[in-house]
């Protein structure tokens, strides 16, 4: 290993993370936990929670692939007209161009951990919205206090 290409590696914990809506009316918030400005690499990696109820708008990405694993909750997931529902522990990738969304159809909020490589603008898109708060039910998922939930 070579000691001069050692570099001190970027640590953050949830009450660093930004979160914002795309848009004011949007049912889904993003918080960015890493993106090309800190990562210095073109990736975005945030963490997308789904009110219930809540979705992605359909949308596609020209060259970018998108990846998502399911932290909590259930939903589903389609692309390009295929739907497949999901579940904690689930994981979709999402090649470029592939027309998709994400929808919460559970009884409680829907978390997935959400990257994007190469970043095609996408942390700047989640920039460019409307800054919101992660509440306790967020840190308590994203720190991995929270009570799982039994059927």
């Amino acid at each position: 290993m070579d000691a001069s290409r050692c570099v001190i590696p970027v640590v953050k914990s949830p009450k660093d993370y930004q979160a914002f809506r795309i848009s004011p009316n949007d049912t889904n918030r993003l918080a960015i936990v890493f993106e090309p400005t800190t990562a210095n690499f073109s990736v975005t990696l945030c963490v997308e929670i789904f009110d219930v109820g809540g979705k992605t708008p359909p949308n596609r990405h020209q060259y970018a692939t998108e990846m998502f694993f399911i932290l909590k909750g259930e939903g589903q997931a389609s692309c390009d007209g295929k739907t497949v529902p999901i579940r904690a522990g689930d994981s979709i990738l999402v090649p470029p161009t592939g027309i998709h969304l994400i929808e919460n159809t559970g009884s409680s909020r829907l978390y997935a951990l959400c990257i994007m490589v190469p970043n095609e603008n996408f942390a700047e898109l989640i920039h460019s919205g409307v800054p919101v708060e992660l509440d306790e039910e967020d840190l308590g998922v994203l720190r991995r206090t929270a009570v799982p939930a039994f059927c």
